[in-house]
């Protein structure tokens, strides 16, 4: 598979890499979040969010909105699912990452071929905003062998417990968590649990690119 950097034409449509120095922000994930063997997603970190870069990333990436900093730490190279929200997610690693991206137009009657997911690879420090219409799941390990620490920016409340509703149309069964929408694939964990399956096509490994 073709990996794209962030900050290449190809980026353009999913997101852009924006102008902070979070250098406090990425000490700090380096120095007090662990490194799982498996995936490991915190929703809400408090030695980031103490951290010094929070008030800009809030009021200024944010506009001011309440949010939190979270977590997304491990080693992966598999695509699995594809979530969404209804704003933009901030990704900035203490390690180099890979995202691998998908459009929301891309949805055809519930469904999203894999085939349209497209792999970027994000350096250490740069923080990288994904728009509210790319789909993206947990990060993968840009080297082989190698894990990632990736700290997660999102409107606070983002990946909590899912609200109590009563579902009005398809979408609405696609939510799994507060302000979370996702499609699995069938060979995922995620769909034996019980999630969504929207995706369709090949599990994506980028085990033999890295």
């Amino acid at each position: 598979m073709k990996i794209y950097s962030v900050n290449d034409p190809e980026f353009k449509p999913y997101g852009k890499v924006l102008g902070y120095d979070t250098s406090c922000l990425v000490k700090a994930l380096d120095e007090s979040t662990p490194l799982p063997e498996g995936i490991e997603y915190v929703m809400s970190c408090a030695p980031l969010e103490y951290t010094c870069d929070f008030g800009v990333l809030q009021n200024n990436a944010y506009g001011g909105m309440p949010i939190q900093i979270g977590y997304c730490n491990g080693h992966n190279t598999k695509l699995n699912c594809l979530e969404y929200h209804r704003d933009s997610e901030l990704n900035i690693g203490s390690t180099d990452f890979i995202l691998l991206l998908a459009k929301a137009d891309d949805i055809v009657d519930g469904k999203l071929d894999t085939s349209k997911v497209k792999a970027f690879l994000a350096k250490k420090g740069q923080v990288v905003e994904v728009y509210e219409t790319s789909l993206h799941y947990a990060p993968c390990s840009a080297k082989a062998g190698e894990g990632f620490k990736v700290a997660i920016v999102l409107p606070k409340g983002t990946n909590g417990a899912v609200p109590a509703l009563t579902a009005k149309n398809e979408e609405d069964k696609w939510m799994t968590a507060c302000n979370k929408w996702l499609l699995a694939h069938a060979e995922s964990s995620e769909a034996k649990s019980g999630a969504y399956v929207g995706l369709t096509g090949e599990n994506i490994d980028i085990s033999a690119d890295i």
